[in-house]
């Protein structure tokens, strides 16, 4: 399993907005300077996460882009299956109904099935707040 950059940054995204959401709505062209995201890709998550409602957005003058909840009830899990997808760690486990003609008498499938459920109870039990909790201090300027 590997989080690609759309992930990464949508957390990255999601924390920023969560530290300065006492600001309003935060333009696209702000957040993507601070987080060092070219505008464009970041439109294209900024989208993802709006689609979802993890975000509204507002266009025009004073317009941008805040969290529709508090930072506590957004999970890392909620935030990379979102932009991820599904984040099993072999095929087989991808789809919802199980495909593999093995299934029935795999041995190492249960095994996958097991960190297939670590990884998804370790991701949803991190929230945007506890990734807000380990910043270090003094990191809050804006440019």
């Amino acid at each position: 399993m590997m989080i690609s950059t759309k992930g990464r940054y949508a957390l990255r995204v999601m924390v920023d907005l969560a530290e300065h959401q006492g600001a309003g709505y935060l333009p696209l062209k702000e957040i993507a300077a601070r987080q060092e995201i070219s505008e464009k890709y970041l439109e294209t998550i900024l989208k993802i996460l709006v689609q979802q409602g993890m975000l509204t957005g507002v266009r025009g003058k004073g317009g941008g882009y805040r969290l529709t909840r508090p930072p506590e009830t957004y999970t890392v899990g909620s935030i990379l299956r979102l932009t991820e997808g599904r984040m099993a760690p072999v095929t087989c486990l991808e789809q919802p109904t199980m495909t593999c003609p093995r299934a029935a008498y795999c041995p190492t499938l249960p095994m996958w099935q097991k960190l297939d459920t670590m990884i998804q109870d370790f991701f949803d039990g991190i929230t945007i707040a506890d990734l807000m909790a380990n910043l270090p201090a003094g990191n809050d300027y804006v440019i």
